[in-house]
């Protein structure tokens, strides 16, 4: 990447038209540099449509992501439905490769009141499927769990860290606003926020502050973790203190925006981070 790029996660509200080309050349457009590729409920691009986006996002300077199904439970008590789950982060992988994006992420599990290294394991054999498959077809894709808004759901940082370390071709894709929410409001303060990182370039390598592939919004939680995604100014998420660590400790890679409005949060925090 060679820099901290900012943008959305999907097309600019803003965007005319509505479309992926459109919002790719929007993003540039609104001085952002990153979008990221909505799959969440259906893989909405077709192959004959990913050359042209990938083309646009060339010529625009615009790094895409993904972000796969929401309906993805790599751990699930029922085989079948770990067996579509694989099938659905493949899809997105595939449409995502093929427009060019470097990585996918997607929330991957739920405890179900099962023992943490039971969902571990079940999830590391999952995706060793999933990187063996991609490998095999020549696509080189980085599969990110997303690390999750709720104890009950599996994706902390640690996990994320193990999980990394033990798979290829798998990081983490940090979302410091379910790190926070999951916390009980921790992570929140410049030291906190470096702690995280800290733990990121001790557990993977310095390498992985240099491919960042992060989400920020702002964000309401209860004891029980995340509740819903709000604008920055609207959430006690100290986003400045967060663009301040990242600037410390040299973080490049994406930073996706998944607050309600949008690019103006992705363009407040392009311009607060330029600021520091």
């Amino acid at each position: 990447m060679g820099r901290l790029r900012f943008g959305t996660g999907g097309i600019p509200h803003s965007s005319d038209p509505g479309t992926t080309e459109g919002g790719t050349a929007r993003i540039n457009e609104l001085g952002l540099g990153c979008m990221e590729l909505e799959f969440v409920r259906s893989v909405n691009i077709s192959p004959s449509l990913a050359p042209t986006i990938r083309k646009v996002s060339l010529e625009n300077d615009v790094a895409l992501t993904v972000h796969a199904s929401y309906f993805i439970n790599l751990a699930s008590k029922e085989p079948n439905k770990i067996k579509a789950s694989i099938q659905r982060i493949l899809k997105s992988a595939r449409m995502g490769h093929l427009c060019g994006a470097r990585s996918v992420t997607f929330h991957a599990a739920f405890f179900q009141k099962r023992k943490a290294s039971v969902v571990f394991n079940k999830m590391k054999k999952a995706l060793e499927t999933v990187i063996g498959t991609l490998k095999a077809e020549d696509n080189d894709i980085l599969i990110r769990p997303e690390l999750t808004g709720k104890p009950s759901q599996f994706g902390s940082l640690e996990e994320l860290i193990e999980l990394s370390s033990q798979v290829d071709n798998v990081l983490p894709c940090i979302d410091f606003a379910h790190l926070h929410a999951r916390s009980g409001g921790k992570y929140n303060t410049k030291e906190e926020f470096g702690s995280a990182l800290g733990k990121l370039e001790k557990g993977l390598g310095k390498g992985v502050l240099k491919n960042m592939h992060a989400h920020v919004a702002g964000i309401m939680y209860t004891r029980k973790g995340e509740r819903m995604h709000l604008n920055l100014k609207e959430s006690d998420l100290d986003y400045p203190a967060l663009l301040s660590a990242f600037k410390d400790y040299g973080v490049e890679g994406v930073i996706v925006c998944e607050s309600p409005n949008l690019e103006e949060d992705a363009l407040l925090m392009k311009e607060t981070y330029e600021s520091l």
